[in-house]
Order: structure tokens, then sequence, then C-alpha cells
């Protein structure tokens, strides 16, 4: 029997995006989407303890993983221009 995705809701950002909270996003993108840990990370290209680190914001991922899985995940990314 295939396992239950329990659907996370879509997090609140309030302040400036962080570790934690981008985990959060992929999560709940990748979990709405109905995709399990394995079948996410084999869809975006990268492994599995990867995709955990970045869900759970334990360890160093490479930045181009964490682009790949967002863009993979419907989940856009975005830059403010400053002041100068």
């Amino acid at each position: 029997m295939p396992k239950v995705i329990k659907k996370k809701p879509t997090p609140v950002q309030s302040g400036p995006l962080d570790a934690e909270t981008l985990g959060r996003f992929v999560r709940a993108r990748r979990t709405q989407s109905g995709l399990g840990m394995h079948e996410a990370a084999a869809f975006c290209g990268v492994a599995v303890d990867t995709l955990s680190k970045i869900e759970t914001a334990r360890g160093d991922v490479k930045l181009s993983s964490i682009l790949t899985v967002c863009r993979m995940l419907g989940i856009h990314l975005s830059v403010e221009p400053w002041e100068e």
C-alpha cells in the first residue's frame, strides 16, 4: 500500500527569508504535490540527503542544488534591488 503524503500548509513569510523558512516552503510544495522524499529528489535530480538537508536547514548544501530544487518544484525566488 502506498504511503499517504500528508500535505503541509504553505508557510507565511514575515521578514527576510532564512534557511528554515525556505525549507518549510520546499516541504510544503513537495507534500502539496503529493511527492514523497525519494520521488521529489529523483524528480529534482538531487540526492535524498540533499533534499532532506534543504527541508530541515541542516548541513551545507550547494546554492545550485537549492535553486534547482526550487525551480523544479515551482518555487520562485527573487532578489529585490537595494538603495545605493
